[in-house]
């Protein structure tokens, strides 16, 4: 990739909190809000671009993200040049490594870094005039996408709200009780009927529970389960998880390094990967695995629940990789999400498409969701 070098005059990151009249439970815990961490970069040409960090947990997280990123990250990037991403990616990672092992937080920096590196690549693409997804390498604007985060409370009327907003897929969280769990993913298949179900235990299950619960699950035809057990449990036990049960499994949103990656995609337990763009590795790192998680014959399925900025890129990233993949689109009410996801926030019949406009697409309007601003 070759293009005109770029340099950095500014970097500003802010912070929002959207209120939740019901909150999101998961296995793990619950979320009484929705946070959100957006990033603004401008290049010497005075080209902007913008990004997302990931901030959900813990619930003070997004703050803490907000001061890394203009305290911390902001003077290390400022007047820095480059004539692609990566580069710029591979100096800020490199150049705080020390520091983030120092303070004990791997997370919280690779987090405010991708969230610069989305913006960084926004602004690039940009720059050459082309729509993010063209420019990773797409054939075509248009992905199918699947609603999540459906709670185990209401779980029925916030499918039927989904499918009516024009999803063809639906994802449970489950990992709760059995029976309700059952109850839930009942209720889901008659609502969804031949359309995709797909089950999220969020890292709630032992090996041993998961190799008992899982086949309770069977009938439900799941497209995959998620997560049944934590996400850093040995890989044998994920091995033999997976030759004791027939549903796919998936993971990958708690995948924070190249070599795990590489161990994911070296045999069969998983089937479907998850990277979150946001969390770990942006899309300078993003891109080469989506790709390498194609070659190895599995389904990218981006991960992604947080605000509006990161999953278009999210769209953009697997748009430009291609495949047979749905993009996760969180089913509960979050304008920090709906009012910054430009052509996401327009599904029709399981699909969205995205624009020819340059970078992600839109230009996200900040006045709108001022009321939730908090830093």
């Amino acid at each position: 990739m070759t293009a005109s070098p770029f340099t950095i005059r500014k970097l500003e990151a802010f912070c929002y909190r959207y209120p939740l009249q019901t909150p999101v439970v998961t296995s793990f815990g619950t979320m009484l809000n929705r946070p959100a961490v957006f990033v603004r970069v401008e290049d010497e040409d005075g080209v902007a671009g913008f990004g997302e960090a990931w901030c959900n947990f813990p619930a003070p997280g997004a703050e803490h993200r907000t001061r890394l990123l203009n305290e911390v990250l902001a003077p290390a990037v400022i007047g820095c040049s480059a004539a692609e991403p990566l580069q710029l990616f591979e100096r800020l990672t490199e150049g705080t490594a020390v520091l983030a092992l120092q303070s004990g937080e791997a997370g919280p920096f690779a987090q405010a870094i991708a969230g610069i590196d989305l913006a960084v690549w926004d602004l690039f693409a940009r720059r050459e005039g082309k729509p993010l997804w063209r420019l990773l390498g797409g054939s075509g604007p248009t992905i199918r996408v699947y609603a999540s985060g459906i709670n185990p409370a209401g779980a029925r009327a916030t499918a039927e709200a989904a499918l009516e907003r024009g999803h063809r897929a639906l994802k449970l969280k489950i990992g709760f009780e059995l029976v309700s769990d059952r109850a839930n993913l009942a209720s889901l298949r008659d609502a969804v009927g031949d359309g995709i179900q797909a089950a999220d235990v969020n890292q709630g299950w032992s090996l041993d529970q998961a190799v008992r619960l899982a086949p309770e699950l069977a009938s439900f035809d799941l497209a995959w389960l998620e997560e049944p057990i934590r996400a850093d449990r040995p890989w044998s036990e994920w091995q033999a998880l997976r030759n004791r049960i027939g549903t796919p499994l998936a993971a990958g949103e708690n995948i924070a390094s190249r070599a795990g990656f590489t161990q994911a995609l070296g045999d069969d337990v998983l089937g479907v990967v998850q990277l979150d763009v946001a969390k770990w590795g942006g899309l300078s790192l993003g891109v080469t695995i989506a790709r390498e998680i194609r070659k190895a014959g599995k389904t990218f399925c981006p991960h992604y629940l947080g605000g509006g900025i990161g999953l278009l890129a999210s769209a953009h990233l697997l748009a430009g990789v291609g495949g047979d993949g749905l993009l996760e689109v969180d089913a509960n009410d979050n304008p920090l999400r709906d009012l910054l996801s430009g052509p996401v926030a327009k599904i029709s019949d399981g699909a969205v498409t995205l624009s020819e406009a340059a970078g992600i697409g839109i230009q996200p309007d900040f006045a709108a969701i001022e009321a939730h601003r908090i830093w």
